[in-house]
């Protein structure tokens, strides 16, 4: 009886913040909201019609969809039960999504209507008995697939009893990888609930916020830095089905929200976007970004337009939950670029490829101790021990740590440009190619290059209604690099690939790149 009266959980969250604030706004999506109470309650039907169904304790159970309130509630109800959610990426092709329902041993789909044929393709000759259609408002053809609506009819809204523990696995996420595969990191309640501490006290979350949650919530930024710390402390939130430039700036001024998480390709999009300077944004007193690394340029220019917007930088990756360090809004010109400090429940070192702490001031890998870190690599127990060598969690990027500890992010250790035997920093030459007025977006990459073994290689999007030309680029950069960081090729383009949640892949730019006759 004492691991339930010290329990701690997703579902008991969700119930300790509805009985402080069972009246307040929880959640709007679509112009439909929901008080604390009201989600609780939908969550304890939906968890009851899930057992009545068959699904236990332990079951793997997807879930395909664009923002919506039905995730939400699934997430909730899922951890109430005992059972694993595996948010999946959409944009993921059917041969991916096979890989994962079969690697994870997947017992369960959840659907929004628009994902119903890519997952039948997907799930093909696999026995996965249940299977829910979210957010319906009518029935499909395909018979196989329930509403959700439907099974949450006539069930008891009091909270149900099950055997849960706070080291149980509550999430499954799959990286995007540098691998051929995904691997599936998994965390556990306890994994999840120290990261929302420590997001709640350096991130400054407070129950008197008014949040837009418009990046993917398959994503554990979107998902576990913003939506449930904000849950936990009772803040209110605003879904939206997804991140873009209109619909956020008009959702900021009707609801006066005054908490925004956006990438920095989405950030850059809100200051490129006509409606920026048409829209009351007086309410916005949060901005925060991550995901990848924010140029400097723009740093700048968000204090100078939204002066009354304080600035958190957020840190971390899925594999620990995923937050660890943030820089605050009085360090943010003071300390421009750098990630922060360690937050609450986070040791950070800077090693060598030996695992020794490097002097401070000097480039090491970034590793860390802390309860946010996974439980592992899902059936990948020797990937798992790579990743946890010697005590220390590996996070695969590059960084230094300056006198007071603040940290700053040089690359990726696959990202760093191997060019005439000399590394250079992707992320330099970005930030000072963002330096030139008429750049939009950049990306640098290394190619195969016969003599330099691999070239400096700008992708460059111009802003609209500029002209910009490669010798333009060249030259500004000619000035502000050494000569061997400077570009041996420029590329212009319309538009970087993203990720849903705006984070620009490199990956594909190397494939389509790769193959291009350098001139």
């Amino acid at each position: 009886m004492i691991g339930r009266a010290n329990r701690n959980t997703l579902g008991d969250l969700l119930e300790r913040t509805k009985e402080r604030y069972p009246n307040k706004n929880a959640i709007a999506y679509k112009g439909k909201r929901l008080t604390y109470a009201e989600l609780d309650n939908l969550v304890n039907q939906t968890a009851r019609g899930l057992l009545s169904d068959g699904v236990k304790k332990g079951d793997m159970l997807t879930v395909m969809s664009k923002n919506s309130l039905d995730f939400v509630i699934i997430n909730f109800a899922l951890a109430r039960i005992g059972a694993v959610m595996i948010p999946i990426n959409y944009m993921l092709t059917p041969s991916d999504i096979h890989y994962i329902l079969e690697h994870a041993g997947v017992t369960g789909l959840f659907a929004s209507k628009e994902f119903i044929p890519v997952l039948q393709e997907a799930s093909q000759n696999m026995n996965i008995p249940y299977r829910y259609l979210m957010d319906a408002v009518d029935e499909i053809d395909e018979r196989a697939w329930r509403p959700l609506s439907q099974i949450r009819d006539g069930q008891s809204v009091y909270e149900i009893e099950t055997d849960i523990s706070d080291d149980d696995l509550a999430h499954v996420l799959y990286t995007s990888g540098t691998e051929s595969r995904p691997k599936g990191v998994m965390l556990s309640h306890r994994n999840i609930i120290s990261e929302y501490v420590s997001t709640v006290v350096d991130a400054q979350i407070e129950a008197e916020d008014i949040a837009v949650h418009a990046l993917p919530l398959y994503h554990s930024a979107q998902l576990h830095v913003f939506l449930g710390p904000s849950i936990y402390v009772g803040s209110s939130g605003v879904i939206l089905e997804a991140a873009t430039p209109e619909a956020i700036l008009k959702t900021v001024e009707e609801e006066k929200v005054t908490s925004l998480f956006c990438p920095p390709t989405v950030w850059i999009g809100l200051l490129r976007h006509p409606d920026f300077d048409q829209r009351d944004l007086s309410s916005l007193k949060k901005g925060y970004y991550g995901a990848a690394i924010m140029p400097r340029e723009i740093i700048k220019e968000l204090s100078e337009r939204l002066p009354n917007m304080g600035l958190w930088n957020c840190y971390g990756q899925t594999e620990v939950a995923p937050l660890v360090t943030v820089l605050k809004p009085k360090d943010q010109l003071r300390k421009l670029g750098s990630a922060g400090t360690t937050v609450l429940n986070v040791q950070t070192r800077i090693v060598d490829n030996q695992d020794k702490e490097v002097p401070r001031g000097e480039i090491g890998e970034i590793v860390h101790r802390t309860p946010h870190a996974m439980n592992g690599y899902l059936h990948e127990p020797e990937k798992t021990a790579e990743a946890f060598k010697n005590g220390w969690f590996h996070s695969g990027d590059l960084g230094v740590m300056d006198e007071e500890g603040y940290i700053t992010i040089i690359d990726r250790k696959k990202d760093m440009i191997n060019t005439g035997g000399v590394n250079v920093s992707s992320r330099e030459v970005e930030e000072v190619i963002y330096q030139l007025k008429d750049v939009s977006e950049v990306a640098v990459i290394g190619t195969p290059d016969a003599y330099w073994i691999e070239a400096v290689t700008a992708i460059v999007v111009p802003k609209k209604g500029t002209d910009l030309t490669q010798e333009a680029v060249l030259e500004f950069c000619k000035d502000k690099l050494s000569k061997f960081k400077i570009p041996k090729r420029v590329e212009i383009t319309d538009e970087l690939p993203k990720n849903p949640s705006g984070k620009v892949l490199k990956r594909a730019l190397r494939d389509r790149y790769d193959n291009k006759a350098l001139e």
